[in-house]
């Protein structure tokens, strides 16, 4: 069947057949083509016409060659702040094997415990600079300074060593493929634990006093404060944003209900993503896997909260 072009906008034409996008894409780099094809079991498309990244919907291969390329280098934050720098072994052990694999990365490992950061060998083209950041009595305000920390970062060094970025959690790990099919313009993930439930059951911060509230009636997806990520420019705008609102509730004596994570889900309500990431990329090892997710690539490993948070 010949595809039917079903939108236009300033920067892509998607067109849609039976069982296949074709999404073009125009960058500063030039003119990037990338297929996705159609799963009758999960959304593949948001409402606005971002793709939905699933098994099944991509090929690998392709996506991968289209961006090495454009030789491009992907920045990664992960905070390993107190009892967390323990998951920092793991994380970038199993990222060296399964995250961006032979593309340019450069980890950023933010820590108050830089002696305690493991030495990981890294594959040709991967480094790894280690931040040093204060500690806290208080697993939220860690939480919330992480968007102003990565701000500064971008500021000081990212910006001048990266394309692209992706902010994640250092108590997960990676278990399979995570290719170049998660690169973006604004990327997120679909929280695992509200991917098949309505917006009315979604943990948004409901109180109107904060900068991060949003209507019971509004809202797309719930999105995992675990995994964001996008072009440098992009990512800096939402950092700078969420930073400013925590800021703002902070002198108003108010804390979101999620912290970082609730001001992140208020930003990308009304700063559309151009991809969205589904579950297999931040899945969580205490819920059971289901049958839409044939493989799980990343993962909130289980953890006793109770030993390793300053506070519960």
């Amino acid at each position: 069947m010949t595809p039917i072009i079903i939108s236009t906008t300033q920067s892509s034409l998607i067109c849609i057949s039976v069982n296949i996008e074709i999404i073009i894409s125009t960058t500063q780099s030039g003119l990037i083509l990338f297929c996705f094809f159609s799963r009758t079991d999960v959304a593949a498309v948001t409402p606005w016409l971002a793709p939905i990244v699933w098994e099944g919907t991509f090929d690998p291969d392709l996506v991968d060659t289209i961006y090495k390329s454009m030789n491009i280098t992907i920045a990664t934050t992960v905070f390993a702040v107190g009892k967390y720098v323990r998951f920092l072994r793991d994380f970038l052990e199993t990222a060296e094997k399964h995250f961006l694999v032979d593309f340019n990365v450069r980890y950023y490992v933010f820590t108050d415990r830089p002696d305690d950061v493991p030495s990981v060998n890294l594959s040709q083209g991967r480094h790894l600079s280690v931040i040093q950041v204060p500690g806290s009595n208080r697993w939220q305000e860690i939480s919330a300074r992480r968007m102003e920390i990565i701000q500064t970062a971008i500021e000081r060094q990212i910006s001048r060593e990266a394309d692209y970025i992706f902010c994640l959690d250092v108590d997960s790990k990676f278990h399979a493929r995570w290719g170049a099919e998660s690169l973006g313009r604004l990327v997120a993930v679909i929280h695992p634990w509200f991917y098949q439930a309505t917006r009315d059951h979604f943990t948004y911060e409901r109180r109107p006093a904060s900068t991060a509230y949003i209507p019971m009636d509004e809202g797309d997806y719930y999105y995992a404060g675990a995994v964001f990520g996008g072009l440098l420019e992009e990512v800096y705008t939402l950092t700078k944003v969420c930073r400013n609102q925590l800021e703002e509730d902070a002198r108003n004596s108010i804390e979101a209900a999620w912290q970082e994570e609730s001001h992140l889900n208020r930003y990308l309500l009304y700063n559309k993503t151009s991809k969205l990431l589904s579950p297999e990329y931040q899945w969580d090892d205490k819920k059971t896997k289901t049958k839409e997710v044939k493989v799980i690539r990343f993962s909130s490993v289980v953890k006793n909260y109770a030993e390793i948070r300053p506070n519960v």
